[in-house]
């Protein structure tokens, strides 16, 4: 029977807006636990050895943040819950029979531990110590040491600061004030610790938006402060969880049965939780807005505890007895495995290869052993994908894998080989190679020469022409009129014989300037022919013009990750002589050189339907030959690109190009005359040319599912 009873709930409202609940019971309790949720908001105290006495058992309240309180007895225990309309504080004293649960306006559910109204006499608790540590993923660690236990706590956040009230405790003498932990590149700045009526209050100063939790183990206060990122808020938006996503808890409890800790978890979680019967010892702890799964976690590793979870079944106890179990479990299996009946099983590989799929069964090549006999054959290496009685091997003609194993590890291959053997996607890799060309040249030249004959009233003969082979031949042809007795000795005064014309040098001697524009110009010529001299001008100028486009456009498809290779063009034969010995003859042999336009390409189909393309491109074409003694030798012009690219399906790409751009300008004149104004066009040529060369590849990909596959 129990030793105490609650005889009756009574509540009434402060004037500061709190709300004092009163439970009456037969006798002076002892201090009870209690625990606090934030959803659904509620506090809960629990009266061990306890009976439920109480008429009625709901109570309205309705007043300040409580709503309600309801009495319920269970094992030997009652519960008294009171429900709230939002996280509140709350305080709780014994006064004789009655244990008094004062709730506040604050929006933190978390509470003053339970206190006897007449002290008992013990020294406070005494903060030893105030230590900061940074985190694995940036976040701030409080840690505060007492040197007992006992200390109960409050926290709340105001603004920039978060506010934890210690209660009932004093400082130790040597401990600082301040502490700037700005250097450690967390939320947490600074963290101050000074005593006030009651115990001591901390106010940590933060930045930016953060997040909070506490726990208590022992004589050991842990707070953790996170800065709120982006992703986490996206997350939380999302429903997903970050770490843990239980219903944040509230807990403080001194010194109580684990198996009793775990039953405040099982009723926040509504978990069937089952514990060993070798789960033993008490706990203490408090816990802070802490979600009820991170809780359970804290209460199995700081006992040496381990959970196993089937359905919303979770079976707890001591790490080592489920290592035990487990391990049993699986010795049993392996015994079981060892005793099974081995049978065979023929396997067809319908798209894949039988021998490439026996290998990775295996996890290596099978090996070729030779009999004392002299005979050829083949010997299975077990590993991990079969049983340890099994093996495998394959029938290449028919594309068939022969397993022989237990009836459960077939059938595991069975679903492994549905899995490898599928259809592979391809990919449609359509190139196109671009060659564009354009050239532009202008010309500007002129012939111009002056031929002519002169006699003083000496005798003298002075002659001018372009050359001295001119100039001669008008020497000469004087002399002879002289010779012959003819009254002038001029070469151009005398005609010759019927038909022959005036006598004047040949017009390539004739020219004093000869800087014609290329042959097929287009030219205007001008003579004089004077009684001593003649006058020859030619002006010819020549402009061309070319444009040029070559487009080829390779196709191919490939399975997903193997190679095709596209090639089409020309062998080019060229004669080359043989190394000869000493005193042989070289003898002429025939070479042919390749002259290609080729597409190599390696796609790989990514998870997101993307495809990788490892390629080489490769365009020649004969730029001309080169003249040698045993004849031509072709000059080859090479245009090649190797690149690995990440494209989307079906999307157009610009693998590279190469862009070229000549200009050259040429001028041949005569010196000094050349530099004349105007008249010096007469005696200079010149020429201008320019071409472009443009190099482009484009690349076009496509995946072509396979029907079939999933």
């Amino acid at each position: 029977m129990a030793s105490n009873r609650v005889e009756d709930i009574s509540y009434a409202s402060t004037p500061d807006g709190n709300t004092e609940i009163t439970i009456k019971l037969a006798s002076p309790p002892t201090a009870p636990r209690a625990f606090a949720t934030e959803s659904p908001p509620r506090i809960a105290v629990d009266f061990e050895d306890t009976q439920n006495g109480l008429v009625e058992r709901r109570v309205n309240i309705g007043s300040g943040a409580a709503a309600s309180v309801s009495a319920v007895e269970a094992g030997g225990r009652t519960r008294v819950v009171v429900e709230l309309f939002h996280p509140a504080t709350f305080e709780s004293r014994i006064d004789g029979n009655n244990l008094i649960l004062a709730v506040g306006k604050g929006t933190t559910a978390a509470g003053k531990e339970i206190a006897a109204s007449s002290g008992s006499g013990l020294s406070q608790p005494t903060v030893s110590q105030v230590d900061f540590r940074r985190g694995p993923n940036g976040e701030g660690r409080v840690i505060v040491s007492f040197d007992k236990d006992g200390a109960g706590t409050d926290m709340r956040k105001e603004g920039n600061k978060l506010i934890v009230d210690l209660f009932d405790v004093t400082l130790s003498n040597d401990l600082p004030i301040r502490l700037d932990v700005t250097d450690f590149a967390t939320p947490v700045q600074f963290i101050e610790t000074r005593e006030r009526a009651g115990g001591a209050r901390m106010e940590i100063q933060t930045g930016g938006a953060i997040e909070h939790m506490a726990y208590q183990t022992g004589n050991e206060l842990v707070i953790e402060i996170a800065k709120v990122t982006a992703k986490d808020d996206e997350r939380k938006k999302l429903g997903e969880p970050v770490e843990y996503n239980g219903t944040p808890v509230t807990f403080n409890i001194q010194d109580i049965p684990v198996r009793s800790a775990l039953q405040l978890i099982a009723d926040v979680s509504e978990l069937n939780i089952v514990v060993a019967d070798s789960v033993q010892g008490n706990v203490t702890l408090r816990l802070v807005n802490v979600p009820w799964d991170q809780a359970l976690d804290i209460i199995l590793q700081a006992k040496g505890l381990d959970k196993r979870s089937q359905g919303n079944v979770v079976w707890i106890a001591p790490t080592a007895e489920i290592a035990q179990r487990e391990q049993a479990i699986e010795d049993a299996r392996i015994a079981l495995e060892d005793r099974a009946e081995l049978v065979t099983e023929y396997i067809p590989i319908n798209y894949g290869s039988a021998e490439d799929i026996a290998k990775l069964l295996t996890e290596t090549a099978l090996q070729s052993a030779q009999q004392q006999q002299g005979a050829d054959t083949q010997k299975n290496i077990e590993k991990s994908f079969l049983s340890k009685r099994g093996s495998v091997t394959f029938d290449k003609r028919t594309n068939t894998l022969l397993v022989n194993d237990t009836s459960d590890k077939i059938k595991e291959l069975k679903s492994l080989i549905a899995l490898l053997d599928r259809p592979v996607d391809q990919v449609l890799i359509e190139a196109r190679i671009v060659v564009a060309n354009d050239t532009f040249s202008r010309e500007l030249g002129a012939r111009f020469g002056v031929s002519g004959a002169y006699e003083d009233h000496h005798g003298n003969i002075i002659t001018s022409s372009g050359t001295i082979q001119g100039t001669d031949q008008m020497i000469n042809r004087a002399l002879a009129n002289r010779l012959s007795g003819r009254p002038s000795g001029l070469p151009v005064a005398t005609a010759g014989p019927n038909g022959s014309g005036v006598f004047g040098p040949a017009l390539a001697n004739r020219l004093n300037v000869n800087l014609p524009a290329a042959a097929g110009a287009g030219s205007f010529g001008w003579s004089v022919l004077a009684a001593d001299y003649i006058l020859d001008l030619e002006l010819s100028a020549l402009q061309t013009e070319g444009r040029g486009e070559v487009v080829a456009s390779p196709r191919v498809i490939t399975a997903n990750q193997r190679e095709a290779v596209i090639r089409q063009g020309d062998e080019v034969g060229y004669v080359t002589l043989s190394a000869a010995s000493a005193g042989d003859i070289p003898i002429p042999m025939v070479m042919f050189k390749e002259v290609l336009m080729e597409l190599k390409v390696t796609p790989t189909i990514t998870q997101d339907d993307r495809i990788f393309l490892s390629m080489n491109v490769k365009k020649d074409e004969i730029a001309g030959f080169v003249s040698t003694s045993i004849g031509d030798v072709p000059q080859i012009n090479k245009r090649e690109l190797n690149t690995a690219v990440l494209v989307e399906n079906g999307q157009t790409v610009v693998l590279g190009g190469v862009y070229e751009f000549k200009t050259r300008e040429d001028l041949a004149k005569v010196p000094f005359l050349g530099d004349l104004p105007a008249l010096g066009n007469l005696f200079k040529k010149k020429s201008r040319e320019t071409s472009k060369a443009e190099l482009l590849i484009f690349v076009t990909p496509k995946i072509l599912r396979q029907r079939g596959k999933d």
